[in-house]
């Protein structure tokens, strides 16, 4: 089952409710809330397969009243809308392709990072000389960013060194150009 898949097509539905101007309880947004934190826990290397059932009681106390809510107030077609979108993410058989990595694992909670594309401006040499200059660490990651970390004060000054370095470059283009 797609959980993720299934969570994003509830995630959706509450915020059409509340476009329609339809509240939704608390214990509702909670349990949807829960599911989506229980879904990033499962990434991590310390998740277990044991919390599926849990995702699945979260996702199933969220659908059964938004679908029943739905129909009282918006009518059985809307109700059907709904479930034919369900059954459709729930058919999907992984989630990983679908979500992008939004968590750092792997290193301490006190330290603040910061994920730089490399550019033709911007090569991934002088990024790393930058962030040893300011005496952060570094780690690639498999989408090409490089991901910089360290005390909140020196990647502060690492993204004032990196805007400088290219705000000049960038200045000596324009100027090439007038």
């Amino acid at each position: 089952m797609g959980y993720l898949s299934v969570w994003k097509v509830l995630d959706q539905m509450v915020a059409d409710f509340r476009k329609r101007g339809a509240a939704v309880p608390d214990k509702i947004m909670s349990d949807l809330k829960s599911a989506r934190t229980i879904l990033s826990a499962k990434k991590t290397p310390q998740g277990s397969s044991g919390i599926l059932e849990e995702i699945e009681a979260y996702l199933v106390n969220v659908e059964s009243y938004l679908i029943s809510e739905g129909e009282k107030r918006f009518g059985k077609e809307y109700a059907n809308e709904w479930l034919r979108k369900i059954k459709a993410a729930s058919g999907k058989v992984s989630d990983d392709e679908e979500e992008k990595e939004r968590f750092i694992w792997g290193f301490p909670r006190q330290q603040k990072w910061i994920r730089v594309k490399p550019s033709t401006d911007l090569p991934p040499a002088r990024i790393k000389a930058l962030a040893n200059e300011s005496s952060l660490s570094i780690k690639s990651q498999n989408d090409g960013c490089i991901l910089v970390y360290g005390t909140d004060k020196h990647v502060k000054d690492f993204v004032k060194k990196m805007t400088t370095k290219h705000e000049s470059k960038t200045r000596k283009c324009r100027q090439k150009n007038t």
